[in-house]
């Protein structure tokens, strides 16, 4: 009897990686081909899968604080140019017009996206309070704490015929092996299936957090 209860013994199962465990979640995902590298369904986002392992990285680590403003825009909606706007306003009583530092350097770099490139994260814990930061993530996909602390978010919006040819003539230049069609590349982009998309749900987060339909959290319209 004792050697049947011995051999029915069960070894305790080994810890899961964190790693591992996002790569056994985005293998579960429902996947779409088609733009220049494949897109997840994860939370009524299609995203590609190294963006949903830095979004995953932003909801773990990124600390928000009360003060934040934090720019958020769908792909090729004015990201550049609002950014470059927001840090001149914030930061006018520091500069000239000799010194003014987005003279020399891109607005990319002064004001950090929210986990898109290497290091994104650690640089946005190193700056000051207000803090200026971006983001292509829908609202889901970021902490809570950016609804609930109240952060200021500033939302720019974009004529959607435009955004998608801006998007289908970027993925042409910076992956000149894309197969896709104008014609394919509208059908996704009308089915909701792209980079970030649905193009509307994403604005509707936000709208609603605006609204009060969500959390106290701050929308500014521009």
């Amino acid at each position: 009897h004792s050697e049947a209860m011995e051999g029915s013994e069960t070894r305790p199962s080994e810890a899961v990686s964190p790693k591992t465990h996002t790569e056994n979640l985005l293998a579960t995902l429902p996947k779409r081909e088609g733009w220049s590298t494949p897109l997840l369904l994860y939370n009524n986002c299609w995203i590609r899968p190294h963006c949903l392992k830095d979004a995953m990285a932003v909801q773990d680590k990124l600390k928000p604080r009360p003060d934040d403003i934090i720019l958020a825009a769908h792909p090729k909606c004015g990201t550049t140019w609002l950014k470059a706007l927001l840090f001149t306003v914030l930061n006018r009583p520091r500069y000239t017009f000799t010194d003014h530092p987005l003279l020399t350097v891109r607005p990319h770099q002064l004001v950090p996206f929210i986990a898109l490139r290497p290091g994104d994260l650690d640089r946005a814990e190193m700056l000051p309070s207000p803090r200026l930061l971006s983001t292509h993530l829908p609202l889901p996909l970021l902490p809570p704490a950016v609804s609930t602390l109240g952060c200021r978010i500033v939302c720019v919006c974009r004529e959607p015929k435009d955004a998608f040819l801006s998007r289908w003539h970027f993925e042409k230049k910076l992956h000149q092996g894309i197969s896709l069609s104008m014609d394919e590349a509208f059908a996704m982009f009308s089915e909701g299936c792209s980079p970030y998309g649905p193009f509307w749900d994403r604005y509707l987060e936000y709208w609603k957090l605006k609204s009060g339909q969500t959390t106290r959290g701050d929308v500014s319209k521009v």
